[in-house]
């Protein structure tokens, strides 16, 4: 079932050691902890210098949403998260270290367990109508520029404003219809057999 998520209804929850907070968008299974998700898409607000916490066996991407950025040492190879380059992916149990480039950064999140499933992340620029068709298994839609975001389809109208999100069912064709922005892009695909795990590394060109 197509579900919007919207942001307004969410809670940040503070890190344990102060340097940031975290806004749960959406999990699978529902109220999964961090050790029994398939996926996790979240939004994090990071305040102060730190390490980041460590998820063996699960694929992470990380996406600038707001802020300076900052700078990530991932197993000691430095990567710079900034409006020309806002994207990063690594492996949950590599270590991370994150320095801010000029104070705090806002940034989304996507976690998928590699034993089970894998994730492609995309952007999209938004200026007028457009269309887009799910086609993974789970496909969550946020709006991350702009401030509405209209999507309808044969039998559906869903209204989003800056931060919301929607999980949209497999194989459903939208259009789409703003006037400035952009969003991002999650396709989670589950593995259909063990041949599927064997061949497929999550990875894109």
């Amino acid at each position: 079932m197509t579900m919007l998520i919207p942001y307004a209804n969410l809670e940040p929850v503070s890190w344990k050691n102060g340097g940031g907070s975290t806004t749960e968008i959406a999990v699978f299974p529902p109220d999964a902890g961090f050790d029994g998700f398939d996926w996790r898409v979240s939004l994090a607000t990071i305040a102060n210098d730190g390490p980041f916490s460590m998820f063996p066996g699960v694929e992470r991407t990380l996406v600038l949403v707001d802020g300076p950025g900052m700078t990530l040492d991932i197993d000691g190879a430095p990567t710079l998260l900034s409006k020309g380059e806002p994207v990063a992916a690594f492996d949950g149990e590599s270590r991370v270290e994150a320095k801010l480039n000029r104070g705090a950064s806002t940034d989304f999140n996507v976690m998928t367990r590699t034993e089970r499933c894998w994730h492609r992340f995309g952007r999209r620029r938004l200026d007028g109508d457009s269309t887009f068709v799910a086609r993974a298994d789970v496909t969550v839609l946020f709006l991350a520029e702009g401030d509405s975001l209209e999507l309808c389809s044969d039998d559906q109208r869903i209204n989003l404003v800056r931060f919301d999100a929607v999980v949209l069912d497999p194989d459903t064709k939208w259009k789409l219809r703003a006037e400035q922005g952009a969003i991002f892009i999650v396709d989670i695909h589950y593995y259909d057999d063990e041949d599927d795990l064997d061949n497929e590394d999550g990875m894109y060109e």
